[in-house]
């Protein structure tokens, strides 16, 4: 659904999915996206009854089980008024394929329309949702360049948002990278079904990065995070992916540190 024509998520609480990968291999991104939404004032709730959201099985096109997780998600987040993930792709099988995966219930198919209409990645509620693209964080020197993840990127029309937050953050140059918006080769249960395309296609992935003057790479999935640093510490390479909520977060304490000096 296009922006203009969902209902705004100004002046709401937000309940954060935080994901799967987050919630078990990255929770500081998971504090970093409380962190930030706090900063602005906004309402956190965290529904206890949040899983999956079914994109594993979905894609590998389990779709009986698919509906089952899905309808736990709708059930935890029935109260939600707005739904902020920091993940597109996460947020993309909320917002496209959940229609799809209860077309034939309609009681379900209700509430799964409804959930894609208030669900936002965070960029995408940041800076469509709410307006922002400046909270005055501050960095040392970093050169940035940008990973655009695949689904977020592709189905969800994000990249753009990213850009703006870390152009506005003292301190920050982004610069280009070659295949920025290439695949790394995670899909999720592709890297495990198809490992040797998987690793090709990480492989270039990792000579981009070499071959660019980034000091970090930023994206905005946990998934892509973990196959593209995974790759280049097995490579002893000294870059690293970095999430936009982590590199928001630090910004904000930077320049709250620089404030009360």
């Amino acid at each position: 659904m296009s922006n203009d024509l969902r209902p705004s998520p100004r002046y709401k609480p937000v309940s954060l999915f935080v994901t799967c990968i987050v919630d078990m291999f990255y929770p500081g991104t998971g504090v970093s996206v409380v962190e930030i939404l706090e900063h602005l004032g906004v309402e956190v709730r965290f529904p206890m009854g949040q899983i999956c959201c079914g994109q594993p099985a979905f894609n590998a096109g389990f779709h009986d089980d698919a509906r089952t997780v899905a309808k736990q998600f709708l059930t935890a987040f029935a109260d939600a008024e707005v739904i902020v993930t920091p993940s597109g792709s996460c947020a993309s099988m909320i917002a496209h394929y959940y229609p799809q995966l209860f077309k034939d219930d309609p009681e379900w198919y209700d509430r799964a329309t409804w959930a894609a209409d208030i669900t936002w990645e965070l960029t995408e509620y940041l800076v469509d949702g709410l307006g922002i693209t400046d909270f005055g964080a501050v960095m040392p020197p970093t050169k940035i360049a940008f990973h655009h993840a695949c689904h977020g990127y592709r189905l969800m029309g994000l990249g753009r948002q990213a850009r703006q937050l870390a152009e506005n953050i003292e301190g920050v140059t982004v610069t280009e990278m070659n295949g920025s918006d290439q695949c790394c080769g995670f899909g999720g249960l592709f890297a495990v079904k198809m490992p040797e395309i998987s690793g090709a296609m990480l492989q270039d992935k990792i000579n981009n990065i070499e071959a660019s003057d980034a000091d970090v790479i930023v994206t905005g999935d946990a998934g892509c995070l973990t196959q593209i640093n995974g790759g280049l510490s097995r490579q002893g390479k000294s870059r690293r992916v970095m999430h936009i909520a982590d590199l928001l977060a630090q910004g904000l304490k930077n320049a709250e540190a620089r404030d009360e000096l």
